[in-house]
């Protein structure tokens, strides 16, 4: 149980300020851990939660599920996330949740969580800007995927999932263990099958990166910024861009 909490703390604090009280009200939450296998969902379009899901270990994928079956990924979430967090606002839920190879998920209960909002403000601002935080990514990803060349557009999301991993401490030096497949690459990037194997060519042409069975190498971390267009402002996180 400490480890949810801690991956919590550790997450809320790369943007928000805790003192020893939110901490300590943070610890006071119930939390139910479950395991999840890849692509199994543990939120569904419609659903009315009554938990929060807090990311232990692994990846998780919010999407849109389609009418014909396909999926648009909007965003995806590591340990420490709260990729539902806006479920204690809203009625229904109008996306879905699903772990990106194994993962392990922590929920919290909502009158939990609205109890400790009142106990400690501090923390209900903390998690309200969580909420806003994944507002930001769903921005930048509109005008990724709408304003980039393909490669540039993949580009862009490395840097962010490698920027966000190192921020968080869960890269291994220059290598990211990133267990998504080259369908959900598509899936969130706008892309077909053909158009991420040959921007995924074209990356590696440039010796900035290499990305296969599950594994992001950075080699060049500069050259990939400046590939990818990317300025990691809107994750707006207090600690410094990593270097190469």
């Amino acid at each position: 149980m400490d480890r949810a909490h801690e991956v919590l703390i550790q997450n809320l604090r790369e943007h928000s300020r805790l003192d020893d009280e939110d901490v300590a009200q943070v610890y006071a939450l119930s939390c139910t851990i479950r395991l999840f296998e890849p692509n199994e969902d543990f939120i569904r379009q419609g659903d009315d939660p009554k938990v929060a899901a807090l990311v232990v270990s692994g990846m998780v994928g919010r999407y849109h599920l389609l009418r014909r079956g396909g999926r648009q990924y909007l965003s995806f979430h590591m340990a420490g996330d709260l990729p539902d967090a806006q479920g204690l606002f809203i009625e229904r839920m109008d996306h879905a949740l699903c772990a990106i190879g194994p993962a392990s998920v922590g929920f919290i209960p909502h009158k939990e969580l609205l109890r400790a909002f009142i106990n400690q403000p501090p923390l209900g601002l903390a998690i309200w800007r969580e909420t806003l935080l994944d507002a930001a990514i769903f921005r930048e990803a509109i005008t990724n995927n709408s304003a980039r060349a393909p490669p540039t557009r993949m580009a862009h999301l490395f840097c962010e999932l490698f920027y966000r991993a190192r921020i968080a401490h869960l890269n291994r030096g220059s290598k990211l263990r990133l267990p998504i497949s080259l369908i959900q690459l598509g899936e969130a990037l706008g892309m077909s099958i053909a158009t991420v194997n040959r921007s995924l060519q074209q990356l590696r042409a440039s010796a900035t990166m290499d990305f296969r069975e599950g594994e992001l190498v950075v080699l060049k971390w500069r050259e990939l910024v400046r590939l990818g267009d990317f300025n990691p402002d809107y994750l707006h996180m207090k600690k410094q861009q990593p270097t190469e």
